[in-house]
Parts: structure tokens; C-alpha cells; sequence
């Protein structure tokens, strides 16, 4: 985490790790941060106070419980989540939008669609290897967008995969171009189409705190 130079390098490994268990998991109760992190809940306390101090963390609503008193649950501020890197946010924006003002929208959807086909055969170029093991394939998928960014990982489903990518480095070309986003849907639905059906359930531009698709074998 300490890679990520919008977050200030005065913040501790703890700190670091505290705001990356929120990035990857949601808001969370200092309970449960602290069993995760192996932190007395008073540690935790500390370092979230800090946290909340330079503005990377805030509190959400109570949640309500059937039994015991509510807990505050914390999370990420927009700042917090900010702190995490946007790949060339601005200047992805700028080139968007001269794009857009010079060749018309047809032509940019006719870009990004380029860049799609690009995109699809690099990532079957990688995973030929593997075959048909959907599972094997979905775990280096979920690799490869890490490394480009997105910190993926995988969860198992009774009926099939989670991919999660908890961070998005293209946010903000992705706000002002949503197709980018319907773009890399449409790379991993042919991906797998010859023994799988993916769908996104999780849509960062919708309100959700991620991205995330589901993959289950035809």
C-alpha cells in the first residue's frame, strides 16, 4: 500500500493496512478490525481516530442489530478512497472529451472497441495455458487486473465465481465514457463463452463501493 503515493507517507503500516481491509471489505466495526488485524480494539481505536483526523475515514449510521446494542461501522471518506491511484485520471479525461469534440461519439465508441479486441487477445494469450480449467483461468484473470490495478481477487459461489475488483485506476475516464466500462463486461462475457455466462453484479458508477462480476459454467 505504501506504493500508492496519494496516501501521505506519515501514516503507519497499521494505518496503511487498517484503510486497505475498508478498501477491500467495506466498512467494517473496530471488533472485527481488530480480530482481523490482530490489533487490541483499543489500537484500532487510535489509529481510525487518526485516520478519521486527516480525513481518509469517517463513520457510517449505526447498523442495526437484531440482538445488543447498534454498531458504528467504519469506512472510507472520498478522500480515503481517493488516496488510492487513478491512472492518469485527468489527462485519460482531457483526451476523452477532444475525442469526443472532434471525431463525434462514433467514433470514440469505435476506439474503444479497438482497444477491447486488444485487450481480449492479450488476456487469451495468457491464459492458453490453462486450458479449460474455468477456475484456474478465472484465479489468473483476477491476476492480471490486479496487476493493472484493480485489486481483483476471486470468491467461490455455490453456483460458481465472484470476480472483485476493488479498486478501479480508470475511474475517472470510465465516469466520463461509460462504454469503457460495457467494453471489458463484453471482454470477459467472450473470455469464457464457450463454457461460461458472466454478468456484473456490483457497479462502481451505480453507487456500489466495487465492481464485480459473477461466472457460472453453462
Amino acid at each position: 500500500l505504501q506504493q500508492y503515493a496519494g496516501i501521505e507517507m506519515e501514516l503507519s503500516k497499521s494505518q496503511h493496512t487498517i484503510m486497505l481491509r475498508l478498501k477491500t471489505r467495506g466498512p467494517q466495526s473496530v471488533k472485527i478490525l481488530s480480530k482481523q488485524l490482530g490489533m487490541t480494539t483499543m489500537g484500532v481505536r487510535q489509529h481510525l481516530n487518526y485516520l478519521e483526523s486527516r480525513d481518509y475515514v469517517g463513520q457510517t449510521r449505526e447498523a442495526k442489530q437484531t440482538r445488543g446494542r447498534p454498531v458504528h461501522l467504519w469506512k472510507l471518506t472520498d478522500k480515503g478512497h481517493g488516496s488510492f491511484p487513478d491512472t492518469h485520471s485527468s489527462m485519460a479525461v482531457e483526451l476523452i472529451d477532444v475525442l469526443r469534440s472532434s471525431l463525434g461519439g462514433a467514433e470514440l465508441e469505435r476506439i474503444i472497441d479497438s482497444r477491447a479486441e486488444q485487450q481480449l487477445a492479450g488476456y487469451l494469450r495468457d491464459l492458453a495455458g490453462f486450458g479449460e480449467d474455468l477456475q484456474s483461468r478465472i484465479a489468473r484473470l483476477a491476476e492480471l487486473r490486479s496487476e493493472e490495478g484493480f485489486m481483483a481477487e476471486v470468491r467461490l459461489l455455490p453456483d460458481g465465481w465472484l470476480l472483485i475488483e476493488n479498486h478501479c485506476p480508470i475511474y475517472s475516464a470510465a465516469n466520463s465514457c461509460r462504454n469503457i466500462c460495457d467494453s471489458e463486461l463484453r471482454v470477459f462475457q467472450q473470455m469464457f463463452q464457450d463454457n461460461a455466462e458472466v454478468s456484473r453484479t456490483d457497479y462502481l458508477l451505480d453507487g456500489a463501493r466495487r465492481c464485480a462480476y459473477k461466472i457460472q459454467r453453462l
